[in-house]
């Protein structure tokens, strides 16, 4: 299929504010001299926000990421996933049209777009409400025929129910995603023929259904309210850490009150407490810690951070404090998880690299 830029295009694109700041926390992710490596969620997000991706969308990500407006083309004209036209305000439905969708009825439901919708794909409805396209296999051959409607799968559909679904979103409402059918995942249809003991423990749907039902955010679009968090992960990550390696152990030495620099700014509100030096006991080799190499380490030590068990305490938004603050190494905080290593060295027990900085492999 030929992807090209519409011809209507908008005279401009901005980023709400903050959407821009969830941008600018994708791109600390990255290592300097690799920021491109954010543009597939910074173009996500101007989609999200506009509902379609426009050429000013896809340049403004390309200035931001100090990329050529071409190489950013390519990526938004290679995925799928990026719409290059107006789609419907309400919904953009995608029918996958693939060989075992093909067999198990998937040109009824392009059918019922056509009717329902518009005569041509890529083309909104009447009533600007709706859009529709056909895509290539989106892995749910088991459930075939099958549609992605929004963020969630509508599967195991018929021609009659498919056009329930169209009419309950044009009206406002949000169908239950997942098996039509009364399957609960994908099990055969005419029964289990192994492992017949699967219990429905998890409740009436699957846990995918279930987790769209809960959120019910099928068809609802970005819209900027989420917090920008650098590691959403990172919480869960310690979270699963044995309870003694989470709780720092009695003898980890506590800073003294009179020692700890408090932030003097509201730009540095998350800033994490540091020191002005190193406890008597002297400063911990940070380059135990995978991701802190001897320049990192001299850059955390000027800033005030000396001891596993500063870094381990860090919070999210400290952590995001931190990788926007390693002057060239921006970022490697959150992707090297510094805080559940440092939670692990505190604990005793070694890093990723500690044995062999104990070695001298690394100095």
């Amino acid at each position: 299929m030929l992807r090209r830029l519409h011809r209507d295009q908008p005279d401009d694109f901005s980023f709400t504010p903050a959407n821009l700041n969830w941008a600018k926390a994708q791109i600390t992710k990255f290592p300097e001299g690799r920021e491109a490596s954010a543009i597939i969620p910074l173009l996500w997000r101007a989609q999200e926000q506009e509902g379609w991706l426009t050429r000013p969308a896809i340049e403004t990500v390309a200035d931001m990421l100090g990329l050529a407006y071409m190489r950013a083309l390519e990526v938004a004209s290679f995925y799928f996933m990026f719409q290059l036209q107006p789609v419907g305000s309400i919904a953009h439905i995608q029918i996958c049209g693939t060989t075992s969708c093909m067999i198990c009825g998937a040109e009824d439901l392009v059918a019922i777009c056509k009717e329902k919708i518009s005569a041509q794909a890529h083309v909104v409805s009447q009533d600007g409400k709706l859009s529709w396209e056909e895509v290539e296999c989106l892995g749910s051959c088991t459930n075939a025929p099958m549609a992605q409607i929004g963020k969630d799968y509508y599967e195991d559909l018929t021609a009659d129910r498919f056009g329930e679904i169209i009419d309950e979103f044009r009206k406002g409402g949000i169908p239950k995603p997942g098996p039509q059918n009364n399957r609960f995942s994908s099990e055969p249809q005419g029964g289990l023929t192994s492992l017949r003991d699967y219990p429905r423990e998890t409740g009436q749907y699957n846990a995918s259904v279930q987790r769209a039902l809960d959120r019910s955010d099928t068809i609802r679009r970005i819209d900027g309210g989420e917090e920008a968090f650098v590691t959403p992960w990172l919480e869960k990550v310690v979270a699963e850490l044995p309870s003694n390696i989470k709780k720092l152990p009695q003898h980890a030495t506590k800073p003294a009150t009179s020692r700890v620099v408090e932030s003097k700014s509201d730009h540095s509100k998350h800033k994490p407490a540091t020191l002005n030096g190193p406890e008597e006991v002297g400063a911990d080799n940070l380059k135990m810690i995978k991701g802190i190499g001897p320049k990192i380490e001299n850059i955390l030590n000027h800033i005030g951070f000396f001891h596993f068990s500063q870094i381990a305490k860090w919070t999210i938004k400290e952590v995001s404090w931190v990788d926007n603050n390693l002057e060239g190494f921006n970022g490697r905080a959150s992707r090297d998880n510094w805080v559940v290593q440092a939670k692990l060295l505190v604990a005793g027990q070694n890093s990723p690299i500690r044995s062999r900085v104990k070695n001298r492999d690394i100095r």
